[in-house]
């Protein structure tokens, strides 16, 4: 099916395969999850994403069973897990250190589990070679661990933890061991490699990033609770929250007063310096709010734009390089700075702007979102 049209969640008759309800673990006097309710539907690819200490590990070690809530009720499938070992879940959990047996060879890693459930030895052969060609790594099935690269290691954790075709396998920060090249495209593979099982993934990850090209929707966590739930697009275009939008991304977040005019607000923000005209997505009032927009919904220009209300001058204070565009932060005379991003289509020795230059940044009326404080 299409990731366009993959949107069980919205859809009032499909059943979630795993449901939370109100469910909160502490340790001690230490609340790591705090009445968390959230469904995750089957072939979902669904995101943790938080700082360290958020909960996330925790929210996964109560799925996999290494964990009992403290209260409420976790449901796979309809059925409390609560009393289910781990190792009698249809559950599977790929770890961080990808927990490899050294002495084994890459085909006996893949088949350990398949033996330990005393299947048929040609099944275990045709389940075994399956994940080798899946994973893409037929070639390796004779080497030992220590004989292959880190990405190589990960894709035989991968193999292993799909080979019971699980319902469910859990990902516990699967790619932090591999450099960023490789990881980005481990990350496609994954996805591939989901899509064609059709296994049910919930990835833990603090890499924003990373969430945001695998998941099918993400959960943004703090502090035990879950602080929105939502598509990639929807988490990074319409943030429900300042602590959403400034984690996922870069972003300027600009607090004043705001009146209200019919679709549009109208934002006092700074003394001499024009309103900020924004369209709030949801309901705001008037008073203190927070302006929320991305840098590259910012268009920096040496001459005012005639075509936008939202304008503002200020004068170039620092350059962020990173080859295929520039962020310029850009100060305001009240010493607000703002970020605006632009695409390098010249050469760097050629950039358009540069340090102390005065400018203008501009953007439309719907580009950025408006919070309530």
């Amino acid at each position: 099916m299409p990731a366009s049209v993959f949107e069980p969640w919205n859809d009032p008759d499909a059943k979630p395969l795993i449901r939370f309800q109100h469910v909160t673990k502490t340790f001690g006097d230490f609340t790591a999850v705090d009445d968390l309710s959230v469904d995750i539907y089957e072939r979902e690819f669904f995101a943790l994403l938080g700082p360290s200490g958020c909960g996330k590990t925790t929210m996964m070690r109560m799925l996999g069973g290494f964990e009992t809530p403290t209260s409420g009720t976790i449901l796979l499938d309809g059925k409390d897990i609560s009393p289910i070992p781990p190792n009698k879940r249809s559950v599977n959990m790929m770890f961080q250190s990808y927990a490899l047996f050294p002495h084994l060879s890459v085909y006996d890693n893949i088949a350990f589990g398949l033996k330990r459930d005393k299947l048929p030895k040609d099944q275990i052969d045709a389940r075994v070679k399956e994940m080798l060609r899946l994973t893409q790594i037929e070639r390796f099935a004779q080497r030992k661990p220590e004989q292959i690269s880190g990405g190589q290691r990960q894709r035989v954790a991968l193999a292993r933890s799909l080979a019971k075709a699980p319902k469910l396998l859990l990902l516990d920060e699967p790619l932090s061991a591999l450099d960023k090249k490789l990881r980005q495209d481990t990350q496609f593979e994954l996805m591939d490699i989901q899509e064609k099982t059709g296994t049910t993934f919930v990835i833990v990850t603090h890499d924003q990033e990373e969430a945001m090209t695998v998941a099918s929707r993400v959960a943004v966590m703090n502090f035990g609770k879950l602080i929105q739930v939502d598509t990639p697009t929807q988490i990074y275009e319409a943030p429900d929250s300042a602590y959403v939008a400034d984690f996922i991304g870069d972003v300027n977040i600009i607090e004043g007063n705001a009146t209200l005019h019919g679709d549009t607000v109208a934002i006092a923000w700074a003394e001499g310096q024009p309103q900020i005209i924004g369209t709030p997505s949801q309901p705001v009032s008037a008073g203190r709010v927070k302006f929320v927009i991305r840098p590259e919904k910012i268009a920096i220009s040496s001459e005012k734009p005639g075509d936008r209300r939202n304008a503002v001058q200020g004068k170039v204070h620092d350059i962020a390089y990173l080859g295929n565009m520039s962020t310029y932060h850009v100060a305001m005379p009240d010493g607000t700075i703002i970020k605006a991003t632009a695409a390098n289509q010249r050469r760097r020795d050629s950039l358009p702007f540069t340090w102390e230059d005065p400018v203008w940044l501009s953007w439309t009326d719907t580009a950025g979102v408006v919070l309530a404080e």
